[in-house]
Order: C-alpha cells, then sequence, then structure tokens
C-alpha cells in the first residue's frame, strides 16, 4: 500500500495533502514543523477534506495525523 507523509512548512503546503487524498492515497500530515496556530489551520483543513470525501482522520502524537481516504484499509505492519 501506498502511504504519503506531508511535512509542510507553510500553509500553502496543503495542496499536497489535498491533492494525495483526492488520488485515494492515506496521507500522514506531520505538524511538528509549523507554529501551532498555523498547525491548526491544517487540521481545520483535513477535517474538512475528509468530511466532505468521507474519510476519516486520526491522531497519532500531537502534531501528527493520519488521513484515511473512504474505502481505505491502513493496517500496522506486523
Amino acid at each position: 500500500m501506498i502511504l504519503e507523509t506531508v511535512r509542510p512548512l507553510t500553509y500553502d503546503d496543503v495542496r499536497h495533502v489535498g491533492r494525495y487524498f483526492r488520488e485515494g492515497i492515506p496521507v500522514v500530515m506531520d505538524l511538528t514543523a509549523v507554529a501551532d496556530d498555523e498547525a491548526e489551520q491544517f487540521v481545520d483543513f483535513a477535517a474538512g477534506l475528509i468530511y466532505g470525501r468521507r474519510g476519516d482522520m486520526e491522531r497519532l502524537s500531537p502534531k501528527v495525523f493520519l488521513l484515511v481516504p473512504a474505502g481505505t484499509a491502513v493496517t500496522a505492519p506486523r
């Protein structure tokens, strides 16, 4: 399975998250390099994206999120 990790530096990088997600690729959105106020904007964008596309979002750590498109299953390696 393909899984993309996006580590944005500015809000302009949000387009990468949306592009992968729309293509049906799960995205790990790592916000550790951005300020808290910008991280909130990314989370708001991701929440709208998963709501509109019927996906799912899971917090992996305080500033790292997994976005899973509808119809996609992500399982942990054994």
